[in-house]
C-alpha cells in the first residue's frame, strides 16, 4: 500500500452505517484504508455502545479518524433490552424498534452535520432519510452498499418502471427469476420457500414507490468489476446514477495491527494444528455473528462434516448454540480430525493457511469477500433472502457450490452437505470450482488493482460538484 501522506485537498467524509456489525465494520475499513492515503479525514457515528467495541484504531491513522457517538433518545432505549444497541444484542421482534432508535437519531444526526459540515456522507441502506437531511444541508450523500449491486437490481424498482403492471411482481412466482428489467441471460432468482419466509402468504403486493435511497448522488459498492461488472454497469443504467465500486478491501490493504494478531495465543493454537494437516484438505466454517440457526440445520450440518471425512473447523458462536446444540457424541467422534470453536477466531488468517480448501459459509457479503480473496471455493448454505442470492451468483460463476435444500420447507440433509463438500474439495467435476475459485483470488488479492479502486473513488469525491 501507498505510504499515507498529507494533501491540501484534504477531504472530510462522515460515515453513518446501519446498526449492525457486519455493517459498522465493513464502513469502519473503507474509513480506515481513505484515512491511511491521508487525503481524508473521517467522522465516524454510531452509538456509544457500537463505538466502544471498534477494532482499536492504528495508531499512525488516528489523527484522521474521528469517533462520534450519538445515544438513543431516552424513549427508544426504554423500548430496548439493556444495552442493545445492534442487531447482534436485540432479539428479532424487537427489530423494528431499533430501526425507530436509529431513525430516532435524526435531529442529533442534523446537528453533527451543521457544526461539522463535511465535504461527502456515505449512509447505509435503512437510512432511507438521510438523503433528504443531506439535501436540505447541501451535502452530497452517497448510498455505501455492503452488498454485491445484484441486490440493487434485483429488488429495487428502477424508475423507468415505477407503475408498469408490466413490471410489477405480485405473486411468489415472480421471484424466481431475474426481474424483467434485467438484459442479460442470468438464472438469479429465489426459492419458494425463500419467498414465502420473506413475504408471507401466496400473493403480496410489493410497494410501487421511489425508494427514498436511490435519491441519493452516488452508489458506491463494495464490489469491483472484476466480479460482477454487468450488474454494477445495470445499476448506474436502471437508476440513472454515477456508480463508484472501491474494490473488495482485501486482507492487503485493510489497516490492521498484525504484530497484536500474530501474538494471539489463540492463534498460535489454531495455526499450529493448521500447520499438520494436507494442503488443502481442511474445511473452515463459519456463518457469521448473527444467524440463529435453527437445531435440525446444526444437526444436519454437524452429521454432513462427519459424513464428508473431511477434516474441519468450525466456529460456532454462542448466541448460535443458546438454544441449539450439536448431536450427541459429535464432538467426541470428530476430535482426531475436527475442532470446533466457540470464540472469536483470526477469521483471515486460517483462510490464508494454506491447509484450508473450501470455506462453509452462509454466504453474507463480508464473508464472499474474504473467502475469494483467498482463492477459497465456497460451499454456501444461505439463511437470508440476500445470501439466497448471492449463492446463485456464485454458482453461475463456479466459484460457488450450493447446497441443495427442498424448495417447498427449505430442508436439507447431511448427505447433501456431505455430496456438496465433495464436490467443492476433491470430486473431478468440483475441478472447474477450485480452478475459478483461485483465479478470482488472483484478482481479489491484487494489492494494485485494488489500490486503483480507491484512488479513483478519493478523486470522485474530490472533483464532485454539488448539483443544485
Amino acid at each position: 500500500m501507498s505510504s499515507m501522506r498529507k494533501s491540501d485537498k484534504q477531504l472530510h467524509v462522515a460515515m453513518f452505517p446501519w446498526l449492525a456489525f457486519g455493517h459498522i465494520l465493513p464502513f469502519f475499513e473503507l474509513a480506515k484504508v481513505l484515512a491511511h492515503k491521508g487525503q481524508v479525514r473521517i467522522t465516524f457515528i454510531s452509538t456509544p455502545g457500537n463505538i466502544n467495541r471498534l477494532p482499536k484504531i492504528p495508531r499512525h491513522i488516528e489523527p484522521f479518524i474521528t469517533l462520534v457517538s450519538l445515544p438513543f433518545l431516552h424513549e427508544h432505549k426504554a423500548s430496548l433490552p439493556e444495552n442493545g444497541e445492534s442487531t447482534m444484542d436485540v432479539p428479532i421482534d424487537k427489530a423494528a424498534e431499533l430501526i425507530m432508535a436509529y431513525e430516532g437519531l435524526q435531529e442529533s444526526l442534523a446537528q453533527l452535520l451543521k457544526s461539522s459540515a463535511p465535504n461527502w456522507i456515505l449512509f447505509d441502506f435503512i437510512g432511507h432519510w438521510i438523503p433528504p437531511l443531506a439535501k436540505s444541508l447541501n451535502i452530497p450523500c452517497a448510498f455505501f452498499c455492503i452488498f454485491p449491486a445484484l441486490d440493487t437490481c434485483f429488488f429495487h424498482i428502477p424508475k423507468s418502471h415505477l407503475g408498469n403492471p408490466a413490471s410489477f411482481r405480485t405473486k411468489i412466482e415472480d421471484f424466481f427469476g431475474p426481474p424483467k428489467w434485467v438484459p442479460f441471460p442470468s438464472n438469479i432468482g429465489l426459492k419458494f420457500h425463500e419467498v414465502k419466509k420473506i413475504f408471507g402468504g401466496p400473493h403480496f403486493a410489493q410497494n410501487d414507490h421511489e425508494d427514498t435511497i436511490l435519491t441519493c448522488d452516488l452508489f458506491v459498492y463494495r464490489s469491483c468489476t472484476e466480479f460482477e461488472s454487468e450488474w454494477l454497469n445495470l445499476v448506474g443504467e436502471l437508476h440513472n446514477k454515477p456508480v463508484i465500486p472501491v474494490g473488495v478491501i482485501p486482507p492487503t490493504l485493510q489497516v490492521r495491527d498484525a504484530d497484536e494478531e500474530d501474538k494471539n495465543p489463540m492463534w498460535a493454537n489454531i495455526k499450529s494444528w493448521l500447520d499438520k494437516q494436507r494442503h488443502g484438505s481442511v474445511v473452515y466454517v463459519a456463518f457469521g455473528s448473527e444467524i440463529k440457526i435453527p437445531q435440525e440445520d446444526i444437526t444436519e450440518m454437524a452429521l454432513g462434516l462427519e459424513l464428508s471425512g473431511f477434516p474441519f473447523f468450525w466456529v460456532i458462536r454462542k448466541q448460535q448454540l443458546s438454544l441449539t446444540d450439536l448431536p450427541n457424541g459429535f464432538e467426541d467422534r470428530t476430535k482426531d480430525r475436527g475442532i470446533v470453536c466457540k470464540d472469536w477466531v483470526p477469521q483471515l488468517k486460517i483462510l490464508a493457511h494454506e491447509s484450508v480448501g473450501a470455506y462453509f459459509t452462509h454466504c453474507g457479503a463480508g464473508s464472499i469477500l474474504e473467502g475469494l480473496n483467498f482463492g477459497r471455493v465456497l460451499v454456501t448454505l444461505p439463511f437470508y433472502v440476500d445470501q439466497s442470492l448471492h449463492a446463485r451468483v456464485l454458482e453461475e460463476k463456479k466459484v460457488g457450490v450450493e447446497i441443495p435444500r427442498n424448495e417447498q420447507d427449505g430442508s436439507f440433509t447431511r448427505t447433501s452437505v456431505a455430496k456438496s463438500l465433495m464436490l467443492a474439495m476433491v470430486d473431478e467435476e468440483g475441478s472447474i470450482y477450485r480452478d475459478k475459485a483461485k483465479e478470482m483470488g488472483l484478482l481479489f488479492s491484487d494489492s494494485h488493482i485494488q489500490e486503483r479502486y480507491i484512488e479513483n473513488f478519493i478523486e470522485y469525491l474530490q472533483n464532485y460538484k454539488l448539483k443544485n
